[in-house]
């Protein structure tokens, strides 16, 4: 299969505010951004890729494993056509993904299939 080349916007809630771009913007300092968005940029370009840098977290959501620094984050997106939504970022400290990481990327999930 071919890979498709996605387009990608940002989880935009009711209220208008952009949660993953104000995690990149005020949590990141540049060089860390520029890790993240470089893998999501693969992700957009490569499209469907599989692990190591994308993993299923399953119900449609995927994940952008980024590592820097020794840190690793996570990017939570779904597909909506062939556009990539990015509903949550974060910095991961354990091994799972955390419940209410999943709980969040799914109701912003659902709220953005709601607002199509």
């Amino acid at each position: 299969m071919l890979p498709l080349v996605l387009g990608c916007v940002f989880f935009k809630s009711s209220s208008g505010a952009e949660p993953v771009r104000a995690w990149l913007k005020d949590e990141m300092d540049d060089a860390a951004r520029k890790t993240i968005g470089a893998d999501i940029k693969t992700v957009q370009a490569t499209w469907p890729i599989g692990k190591p840098l994308v993993g299923s977290l399953g119900d449609g959501l995927w994940e952008v494993r980024s590592t820097f620094n020794k840190v690793e984050y996570r990017t939570v997106f779904a597909i909506d056509g062939s556009t990539m939504v990015l509903l949550h970022g974060f910095e991961k400290h354990t091994q799972k993904t955390s419940k209410s990481d999943l709980d969040l990327a799914r109701k912003r999930k659902a709220a953005a299939e709601r607002a199509r």
